[in-house]
């Protein structure tokens, strides 16, 4: 049974990291000793050490111990015996390629079937639906497809900001860009507002935090999601 949280950010204002989510990350790996940290993602072009060291502070507090995934020889093998799993935030086109290069994404995507409890913030959530396609980042590297884990039906947009009416940025607004995604392709996107994360538990789906998300589908009107509800 699938088990996950899966997060628009890792730290809210005013919060320390992963602070806001406390509770729920300890109920989710309440059965893990230890965990593994993907750093791929590399928020700011840290180093792996320095991101996993981030990770495993906060894990700390929770007397869980975490190893980053590029400590081991064999990441594939590593997945695939690991307790439970967490995938920070950061640039989601390397945070791809890498799991690519380290053949990560099949086994990852099992595991996580299989009932791995997986926790996911930023870019570690856009890899959870079809595609890494609604991602913001920059694409400072090329992966070899925007093929994601799938593991949820529809894309996330981690982040997910409204339009300001104060402003008076010219840029297109983040709905624009969502729109503009769905004149080529079909799949369903979920805008994830900031303190917001959905609670997977095996094909039960719910929105969970102080805001309500946004829904987008093609051709059809945005729908806001109250938290709570069950998608």
């Amino acid at each position: 049974m699938k088990n996950l949280i899966i997060a628009s950010t890792s730290t809210i204002h005013g919060g320390s990291y992963l602070e806001y989510l406390t509770e729920e990350v300890a109920s989710l790996f309440k059965n893990c000793k230890a965990i593994i940290f993907i750093p791929y993602a590399r928020p700011g072009g840290m180093s792996h050490d320095a991101y996993t060291a981030i990770a495993a502070k906060f894990f700390a507090t929770i007397s869980i111990t975490v190893a980053g995934l590029h400590t081991f020889e064999n990441p594939k093998k590593a997945i695939q015996e690991a307790e439970g799993v967490f995938t920070g935030g950061g640039n989601t086109f390397l945070l791809v390629q890498m799991l690519y290069k380290n053949e990560i994404i099949q086994p990852l995507r099992n595991a996580i079937h299989n009932g791995l409890p997986y926790l996911g913030t930023s870019a570690g959530s856009n890899i959870c639906g079809p595609s890494m396609q609604n991602t913001n980042d920059m694409p400072i590297v090329y992966p070899p497809s925007f093929k994601a884990m799938g593991v949820i039906p529809y894309n996330i947009n981690a982040h997910y900001l409204d339009p300001d009416p104060r402003s008076k940025h010219m840029g297109e607004t983040r709905e624009t860009r969502i729109k503009e995604y769905h004149t080529q392709n079909t799949v369903p996107v979920l805008g994830l507002r900031e303190g917001s994360w959905l609670r997977v538990q095996g094909d039960k789906i719910v929105l969970k935090g102080a805001h309500t998300a946004r829904l987008f589908e093609q051709e059809k009107v945005p729908v806001e999601i109250k938290t709570g509800s069950a998608l």
